[in-house]
């Protein structure tokens, strides 16, 4: 696959190119898409797991998500306080999601979420799952927060971490990640709605 990539001379100038660097090229060399596959794809599954259950579920939800990517690549665009990952887990979050809705409908019952994948939902007003187009006004207002807000939002809702890792990597309580993530929302809504709806 990275083999036919003719635009570099060696593995290690492939490997030397940021999540960034590659997806701003994809439109004009769409080979060198298989380099972000091959960085997302195991970490990626790993979240869609959480979400779906089933590995075959993951599995195609991983796929649909990278054709998202792919087809989007043009729509990407650098921005301060939110990396290439970022994107990327924000959209897999949008497809599993819409993959676990449609899942249960198609069988007739409703099963139940994990209690952090309730946090993860979007909420009706801070959307930032459920539309791709709200991606740059909700990374702007991230980027207005303080830094522990900003932080600890991307963490759970963008990179899809647990409340349980986010306090491991934090050194925190749960109930001090609860609190931190309650206020981060809080801050959020208020600065989203303000330059949204001025």
């Amino acid at each position: 696959m990275i083999q036919g990539i003719m635009s570099f001379s060696t593995l290690e100038d492939i490997n030397a190119l940021s999540d960034a660097e590659v997806i701003v090229r994809v439109t004009k060399e769409p080979e060198l898409f298989s380099v972000l596959v091959r960085r997302y794809e195991v970490p990626l599954l790993r979240r869609a797991r959480t979400i779906l259950f089933s590995p075959e579920d993951a599995e195609e939800a991983v796929q649909d998500a990278f054709t998202k990517m792919y087809l989007y690549a043009d729509k990407y665009h650098p921005q301060e306080g939110a990396s290439f990952s970022s994107w990327a887990y924000t959209i897999l979050n949008r497809v599993a999601y819409t993959k676990y809705r449609t899942i249960t409908t198609e069988r007739g019952k409703r099963a139940d979420l994990l209690p952090e994948h309730y946090e993860s939902l979007p909420d009706s007003r801070a959307e930032f799952l459920e539309d791709l187009s709200l991606r740059s006004e909700v990374l702007a207002a991230l980027s207005k927060l303080p830094e522990t807000a900003a932080k600890i939002l991307r963490l759970q809702f963008i990179e899809g971490k647990s409340q349980e890792e986010i306090a491991e990597v934090e050194n925190l309580s749960i109930p001090a990640v609860k609190t931190r993530i309650h206020r981060a929302k809080k801050l959020f809504k208020q600065i989203y709605d303000k330059q949204h709806y001025e």
